[in-house]
């Protein structure tokens, strides 16, 4: 039977990388997702970036069990020739068998039970304070917990996101437009679209949408070169604009972020009525207009301007703590240039991610999100695991020489803006309008 089998390269598959001619290799059978592609759960774009590679590392990561049965039909008959895995992505798989045997996948706890009702009293609150007060430090207070509110509502959409954290497919679904889109009003098919790209591509400059900030941010000097970003298919140009933000981008990190809600709403509205496929479009659609239903009508009651503005102002700041959170996981971690490869995904995954050192009972504040190289290696581990795997993550990096980076909030504050600030001092100089070859980058890769 050895002999019967059909044969192709690594190079040979990596032809096949485009729209339309897809092939990509798990655990060395080779499969032909040209047509499914638009049908995956996850989107297209995380086959696009890997097309042509051995993928089993990533569909180990992102796929149950039961997701292996699918794959029969799309078998091409060939096998990858040279098919080969490395020591450190066996340890890995071992892992995640260890952890699947263990049933920590599917032990979620009651996090998202406790979650949504921590939501639904914290809107009690906020709207006992708008409605029921007429203290101006009431309504500061209630716009507050409002805040808090928009992140721990977060928190539910992105866990049911990337595993079932209801009873069915169907109440998890409707898990995420209510939290996602009704509460926070940021459209969870935009979350997914972004988020699933970052995942695969986790801090390639013009992979990784997560990274990709031009004219406000920039953690590389090599944006200066006008990168073309890959994920949204144009061009990130570095203009005279963008030298000048990005020059300050140290000293305007923090203000940014208080109103970085803004440009989620934009990018929310841009992609549900833009040509892309969203899937489940039309309650997307829904979810937003009942955000911007409530909201309007609950500033509506505050007694004047001033005080509206200042409502909307404390809530965006409040939960841009999150925000700021997100960019700490990964602004100063290492980056790279190109599409992410299959054959080191485990590398990639521990090279540009950083977590946060906090005690246990902030896990909640958090949301898991600061064990964020653990949430990486395994995201579909319920975030109640993550404290308990991060030892065993840790002695594995170990093993293998690689990074693991876990500093306190404050620590990896410093660290972002020590990242921004040197990028900012390249922008500077108007001299060198494209840096290459930096000591700082050669030594650092910023991170």
């Amino acid at each position: 039977m050895e002999g019967k089998k059909k044969y192709i390269t690594a190079e040979e598959l990596k032809k096949h990388n485009k729209p339309g001619d897809l092939w990509i290799s798990i655990q060395g059978k080779v499969y032909n997702v040209s047509d499914w592609a638009k049908e995956h759960p996850g989107g297209e774009i995380p086959l696009l970036n890997l097309a042509g590679q051995d993928v089993t590392d990533a569909f180990i990561a992102y796929h149950p069990g039961t997701a292996w049965k699918y794959l029969d039909k799309l078998f091409t008959g060939y096998y990858l020739q040279d098919f080969q895995v490395s020591d450190v992505s066996k340890d890995y798989r071992r892992l995640v068998t260890e952890f699947s045997k263990m049933g920590m996948f599917e032990t979620k706890g009651h996090v998202a039970f406790y979650s949504l009702a921590s939501v639904a009293v914290m809107f009690a609150i906020v709207l006992y304070g708008v409605l029921r007060c007429d203290s101006v430090w009431a309504h500061l207070g209630a716009a507050m917990v409002l805040g808090m509110l928009w992140i721990q509502s977060t928190y539910v959409g992105h866990d049911s996101g990337h595993y079932q954290v209801m009873s069915s497919r169907g109440y998890n679904r409707l898990a995420q437009i209510i939290t996602g889109n009704c509460l926070t009003g940021i459209s969870i098919a935009w979350w997914k679209w972004t988020h699933n790209a970052h995942h695969i591509a986790c801090n390639s400059l013009d992979y990784d949408p997560d990274l990709q900030h031009i004219p406000f941010f920039a953690v590389s000097s090599r944006f200066f070169n006008s990168l073309t970003s890959c994920f949204y298919g144009r061009k990130l140009n570095f203009d005279p604009l963008a030298r000048f933000l990005i020059s300050y981008q140290h000293l305007t990190f923090y203000p940014v972020m208080c109103v970085a809600r803004v440009n989620l709403y934009l990018q929310t509205l841009l992609l549900l009525f833009s040509n892309r496929r969203v899937p489940d479009r039309a309650f997307n659609i829904m979810g937003i207009l009942v955000f911007w239903t409530w909201f309007p009508l609950l500033l509506s009651y505050l007694p004047n301007w001033p005080e509206r503005f200042m409502f909307v102002l404390t809530s965006f700041a409040v939960t841009s703590i999150q925000h700021i959170q997100f960019c700490l996981n990964h602004f100063s971690a290492n980056v790279y240039v190109g599409p992410p490869n299959g054959n080191d995904w485990f590398e990639k995954q521990t090279s540009g991610t950083l977590d946060i050192a906090c005690s246990s009972w902030m896990d909640w504040f958090f949301g898991g999100l600061q064990f964020q190289l653990e949430h990486h290696l395994f995201p579909r581990l319920p975030r109640c695991q993550l404290r308990k795997v991060s030892p065993v993550v840790k002695d594995l990096c170990k093993k293998h020489n690689l990074p693991y980076r876990s500093l306190s909030f404050w620590d990896a504050n410093v660290s972002t803006i020590k990242t921004l600030r040197t990028a900012a001092m390249q922008a500077r100089d108007i001299s060198n309008t494209a840096p290459k070859n930096l000591l700082w980058e050669a030594v650092n890769t910023h991170g």
